[in-house]
């Protein structure tokens, strides 16, 4: 019996990236591979990157360059790069980069099994396409293996929003819905395998528009089908856009059983005129108001967004603005970035602002974003809320896992297993964590 060729996958960035990765894992198991938490057993190696971080192409040119002495020990290990940088570099990444041996965007993943015989006879191959078929349509066959409690769906790619500062539309192209029907029975699909809690992804998902069963189906429809589904408890979605926050979407979150009091909702600056100059053609006072209109149909809920600091042309004014704004909202969660250029984007041609000034700005907005962070978690401790078990913890008996509002928890456990939905009353709240007890 012929032995199984090992498949290492490295992932860069979003949780789509982490989601393209278990299908491009699919895609070649058809193929012989089984997953290896070690690149130097692997017989093909994949980077699967992301092009949103500073210096995200360089950081991949040095990642492969430490694979050179595992291709010189291993002459016959496969190398390719994966995901939006090789989108971005394409050829460019063949040519710096002698041992890699496939390219492949993120549009065209489901080409990697003809990719991987191509280059089984020595010819590098690479696909940056934007193909007319659908991908997720060519990688029906999926694996009945059990999955972890939490998992990720796809059901919209691609952005129309042109922000200034962003790649995402020329990496990942136009805004493309996938068909309702399908994304049920992937959902199906998980939760016979074991998933509970289900995160909808899409690089603009509020704006998802499927062609279904009579007409256009709305994101806020698909969640009320999901709903319906048994086994199904919780259910999230991101990364969401303000101008795309619809009435009837808002209204689940108000109604919706298995919708979690959870939204990330990204506004990147509090200033009119950094917004603006972003292209992201809402206001500091539209994003405010509709925190309002969503706060008043869910009281409880958890917001997180994303900042960025020391956009090309932003004075102390603007940067204030950003502050005031956060402190107006009073987040759960944050994620925060120093504005670093993309060669195509307009931003990039603009007046950039000193790298000290944006250091000085962003440890100032962390350390307020931390604050926020704390007081909420705070808040937590004393209350009962429903934890899903993931995974056992640090200590014996320890068992972590997600609360609701998506934190960390961790509680003394000895008979709950993955998957376990478990009352909870929190008793502590640690730096990014909560503890609790079981009721």
């Amino acid at each position: 019996m012929t032995a199984p060729k090992k498949l290492f996958i490295k992932t860069y960035g979003c949780q789509m990236n982490v989601y393209d990765s278990e299908r491009m894992s699919e895609a070649l198991g058809g193929q012989g591979y089984v997953a290896t938490d070690r690149p130097e057993d692997a017989d093909m190696i994949l980077l699967n990157t992301c092009h949103i971080r500073e210096r995200a192409a360089e950081k991949v040119y040095s990642e492969l360059g430490r694979y050179r002495v595992l291709k010189e020990a291993k002459p016959d290990l496969k190398i390719g790069v994966a995901g939006c940088v090789a989108q971005a570099e394409g050829a460019e990444i063949m040519r710096r980069q002698p041992l890699v041996d496939l390219v492949v965007g993120p549009q065209s993943y489901h080409r990697l099994p003809q990719m991987e015989a191509q280059i089984r006879t020595g010819v590098r191959a690479i696909d940056t396409d934007f193909p007319e078929e659908d991908k997720f349509e060519a990688l029906t066959a999926r694996p009945k293996a059990r999955r972890a409690p939490a998992a990720f769906l796809t059901v919209q790619e691609g952005c129309d929003k042109f922000c200034a500062f962003c790649v995402v539309p020329y990496t990942r192209g136009a805004e493309v819905s996938r068909p309702p029907e399908r994304i049920l029975s992937e959902a199906r699909d998980l939760v016979d395998r074991g998933v509970r809690d289900l995160t909808l992804l899409g690089q603009n998902v509020n704006a998802y528009h499927g062609a279904g069963a009579g007409g256009d189906w709305t994101l806020a429809r698909l969640i009320w089908a999901l709903n319906d589904i048994d086994g199904l408890e919780r259910i999230r979605f991101t990364t969401s856009h303000p101008n795309d926050m619809s009435d009837d979407l808002i209204e689940a979150h108000a109604s919706c059983p298995k919708l979690m009091p959870y939204l990330h909702l990204p506004v990147q600056s509090g200033s009119d005129r950094i917004l603006k100059r972003m292209n992201r053609s809402h206001t500091a006072e539209s994003y405010l108001r509709l925190i309002e209109r969503l706060r008043a149909a869910r009281p409880d809920i958890l917001m997180s967004g994303d900042f960025i600091v020391g956009f090309p042309e932003e004075t102390e004014a603007d940067f204030q603005a950003t502050l005031d704004l956060i402190e107006a909202v009073g987040y759960g969660y944050a994620y925060t970035f120093k504005y670093s250029t993309r060669p195509g984007t307009p931003a990039a041609e603009r007046v950039q602002v000193d790298e000290a000034v944006k250091d000085e700005r962003l440890q100032r907005l962390q350390a307020l974003i931390t604050r926020q962070q704390q007081a909420v978690q705070q808040t937590m401790v004393g209350r009962d809320l429903t934890v899903l078990f993931e995974k056992p913890g640090r200590f014996a008996g320890q068992m972590g896992g997600k609360s609701e509002y998506l934190h960390a928890v961790h509680v003394h456990a000895p008979e709950a297993q993955p998957g376990d939905l478990a009352r909870v009353r929190i008793t502590e709240s640690v730096r990014n964590s909560l503890a609790g007890v079981l009721i």
